[in-house]
């Protein structure tokens, strides 16, 4: 790596002057190459470690500020690995090698992408082991490797042999609790790694103190971490000495609690997670996906609406049994969409349960009124925002007095949400960057319309009024029986 880097013809131009010296020390330090005293002062500062492992690390994680050179540095290794490293031992005959690039989204992963084809283009040499022209997902190269751009996803990396992979702001994708976490991409990708020997290079900037960033962190980062595990961590301006200082300071003066983990490589004390998995799973009636029009019910429904550009327009309805609060239908309708026909469609779906109103919140003004009113739903604007609805959920999730259906979009989404605590103390819970809980506010908003609007059930009602201390009327008796055979 060391004599790649220090090549014109090869990696020289890749990541070249004093502002990528700690790039270049970590890269070389992570192919088990001695450093020279200067490096090892700097390794020692980003990884907290005194010396190089002088081993072939199986892992490189680096949590770094945002513009610190992350992306462009993996694809330096990517490249490396693709090109000047041998790895005929460990393919079939006809067998190709893979380098995965995993990301969030694939905007994410094309750009680390366009980065390995970027070095790769800039060398004499490295350039002519290009196999044909680049495509937009896969780089072919004549050492019998291809660079791919892969979605973050643990069922779709299982049937390659890789011989590296380069993971993408990892602390930002799906974390622990939903279907596809980060833990389990992550598991499933290094078997693929396993046959070859091939680094795992996770790159990333910090975020809440959860999931597999903040965890391999707390274990291998220092002196005591794992030998084979190399992770590094710093601001910005540690790996990139060239961003304007001015940049960092107006970021702290906006707000120091971000500007901690966009700069300065700092994992933020402000997130916590919102609800486990297991929490929401104990709420689920499984196997339930829809229940139908009961009459001895009252339903209440709300909207989470949308212009059916960037969000989906979600409809939930529930109803009330005894002390617990039922989900009874959810609808999703992913854009683009037309706003008015989706109206419609989720009109013809509150009638046959005999609903005549929704709720929703302030969206675009009077525009979802009006639509809902040409169907003859009265449109009512919530009293809560979406942060009050999921802390009042919390305690009834806890309880469980909620009964939910079994879709995996309501347990997604649910646990993806985070509480975050504002500078003045005021918490507020939201989906994460990137994320969306359109599905999750309509659940809540209905749970909630359940709880707030219908007070004690009539089931409550009648033990508490007609049977308190003596045996009831053969009337109430008859009452009595007949309503829990409808409960039931």
């Amino acid at each position: 790596m060391r004599e790649a880097l220090a090549d014109p013809r090869l990696l020289g131009g890749a990541i070249p002057g004093d502002s990528w010296l700690a790039w270049r020390t970590l890269l070389i330090a992570s192919m088990g190459e001695a450093l020279t005293d200067d490096e090892r002062v700097l390794f020692t500062t980003l990884t907290g470690r005194e010396r190089e492992p002088l081993i072939l690390v199986e892992e490189l994680w680096a949590i770094v500020g945002r513009r610190g050179g992350k992306t462009r540095a993996a694809g330096t290794l990517g490249a490396y690995v693709g090109t000047l490293c041998d790895h005929t031992g460990y393919l079939a005959t006809g067998e190709r090698g893979v380098i995965p690039i995993l990301a969030a989204t694939g905007d994410q992963a094309g750009r680390a992408f366009m980065h390995v084809k970027g070095v790769l283009e800039g060398s004499p040499d490295l350039s002519e082991m290009l196999d044909g022209e680049p495509t937009q997902d896969t780089i072919r190269l004549t050492s019998g490797v291809d660079v791919v751009v892969r979605p973050a996803n643990f069922r779709t990396i299982r049937s390659i042999t890789a011989v590296a992979a380069i993971c993408d702001e990892v602390a930002f994708w799906m974390i622990e609790g939903t279907v596809n976490p980060d833990a389990e991409i992550l598991n499933a990708l290094r078997p693929a790694l396993a046959t070859t020997g091939g680094p795992l290079m996770v790159i990333s900037s910090p975020h809440a103190k959860r999931g597999e960033v903040y965890k391999t962190h707390r274990r291998d980062y220092g002196p005591t971490g794992d030998p084979a595990i190399l992770v590094a961590k710093g601001p910005s301006r540690t790996f990139n000495p060239l961003l304007p200082q001015k940049t960092v300071d107006r970021a702290y003066a906006r707000d120091a609690q971000v500007a901690a983990a966009e700069y300065g490589g700092e994992f933020r004390d402000d997130i916590a997670a919102f609800v486990t998995r297991e929490i929401v799973e104990a709420c689920i009636s499984a196997g339930v996906r829809e229940r139908g029009f009961i009459s001895a019910h009252s339903y209440f429904a709300f909207v989470d609406p949308s212009g059916g550009v960037n969000d989906s327009m979600t409809l939930a309805i529930a109803h009330r049994e005894g002390e617990a609060a039922v989900l009874d239908a959810v609808r999703e309708r992913k854009p683009p969409f037309s706003p008015e026909a989706t109206t419609a469609d989720f009109c013809a779906l509150l009638k046959t349960y005999g609903i005549t109103e929704v709720t929703g919140d302030r969206y675009a003004g009077e525009y979802p009124r009006e639509q809902f009113r040409k169907h003859g739903i009265t449109y009512n604007v919530a009293e809560k925002p979406r942060s009050d609805l999921y802390k009042d959920l919390l305690p009834a999730l806890n309880s469980r007095q909620v009964d939910l259906l079994d879709l995996e979009p309501i347990v997604t989404q649910l646990c993806a949400l985070e509480r975050r605590v504002a500078r003045g103390g005021r918490e507020s819970i939201d989906h994460p960057p990137s994320g969306h809980d359109d599905i999750a506010n309509a659940v809540a908003g209905a749970l909630d319309l359940v709880a707030e609007r219908q007070g004690p059930s009539v089931g409550m009602l009648l033990k508490k009024r007609l049977l308190p201390s003596k045996p009831p009327s053969a009337a109430a008796d008859y009452i009595s029986r007949s309503l829990a055979g409808v409960q039931a």
